[in-house]
C-alpha cells in the first residue's frame, strides 16, 4: 500500500508541477488496488469528464484555428481574391468577409439575413461568395445554374442569389433555372454555359481551399485570419469587423 500510495503521490506531484517523478513499478495487486481506486473517484466525481469534454473540445479548436490561420496565409489569394468569385457589397471595402454556402443550406438560407444586415449597415464591407455545394446532386446542379446565370448577367447575380436562397423549395437545376429566366436570362443560354468546364473547376477549387482551412458544413466564412464555422449571427460577425479594422486581427 505504501507503494501504492507512492505512486499516486508522484503522479500528482508530476501533474502539480510538471517535474519528473520517480517510476514505481506496480505488482497485479496494486494495479488492481489503483484500478479501483481510479473507478471510485470517478464515480464520486463525474463532473471529471465533463471538465476532460471541455478540454478536449478547446484543444481540438485551437487545432483548428491554428490549421485555418496557416491555410488563410497561404491561400489568401485564392480565397479573398479569386476572380471568378461573386462580390456583393462594396468591391474596394476594407474588410472582406468570405461564406462558404449550399444554396440547400437551412443555416445559410437563416444567415443570408445577417449577410443582407451587414452590408446594409456597413457600406465598407466586401463579401465575396464561395459556391459550395455539399449537400448533394440538387445542390450540385443548382450551383452549376448560378454559376452559368453569373458569367452571363453578373449584375443581377445578387438578385439570384437572395431570389434561390431565400426560397422556400428545395434548390434543384429546375428551381435554380425558374429563378435565372425570372430574372431575364436566356433558358438555352444557360443550359449551354453549365457545360463550361471552368465551372467544374471552380467548385473543385472551392472544395479544396474549404480541405485546407478545415470546412465541412455550411455555412463557414473566413474574417481577416480567421476561419469561423456555422452561422454565428450578424453581431459576432461585425465584433470580428471591428477588431479587424483596430488590430488587423478578429480578436484584439
Amino acid at each position: 500500500m505504501k507503494r501504492l500510495a507512492t505512486f499516486i503521490f508522484s503522479g500528482l506531484m508530476l501533474a502539480i508541477t510538471g517535474f519528473t517523478a520517480p517510476a514505481v513499478a506496480l505488482d497485479a495487486a496494486e494495479k488492481e488496488e489503483l484500478g479501483a481506486f481510479i473507478r471510485e473517484y470517478l464515480i464520486a466525481n463525474p463532473e471529471i469528464f465533463e471538465d476532460v469534454q471541455m478540454a478536449l473540445q478547446v484543444k481540438r479548436e485551437a487545432e483548428m484555428a491554428a490549421k485555418a490561420a496557416g491555410g488563410i496565409s497561404s491561400n489568401s489569394e485564392a480565397i479573398f481574391n479569386e476572380p471568378t468569385d461573386v462580390v456583393l457589397g462594396n468591391p474596394d471595402g476594407d474588410v472582406t468577409i468570405v461564406e462558404f454556402f449550399d444554396y440547400n443550406c437551412g443555416y445559410c438560407k437563416r444567415a443570408m439575413d445577417d449577410m443582407n444586415t451587414i452590408l446594409e449597415d456597413d457600406p465598407n464591407v466586401r463579401f465575396v461568395l464561395k459556391e459550395f455545394p455539399i449537400l448533394g446532386p440538387d445542390s450540385l446542379a443548382a450551383h452549376t445554374v448560378a454559376m452559368s446565370f453569373r458569367k452571363l448577367m453578373p449584375e443581377k447575380y445578387g438578385d439570384f442569389h437572395r431570389r434561390l436562397l431565400g426560397g422556400d423549395v428545395r434548390a434543384t437545376e429546375e428551381t435554380a433555372m425558374l429563378v435565372a429566366t425570372a430574372l431575364g436570362a436566356d433558358e438555352a443560354a444557360i443550359t449551354a454555359g453549365m457545360e463550361d468546364p471552368e465551372i467544374e473547376a471552380s467548385i473543385r477549387q472551392v472544395y479544396r481551399l474549404a480541405d485546407v482551412l478545415g470546412i465541412n458544413g455550411t455555412p463557414s466564412y473566413v474574417v481577416g485570419d480567421e476561419a469561423v464555422y456555422g452561422a454565428r449571427g450578424a453581431d459576432e460577425l461585425k465584433s470580428k469587423i471591428a477588431n479587424l479594422r483596430e488590430c488587423k486581427s478578429t480578436v484584439c
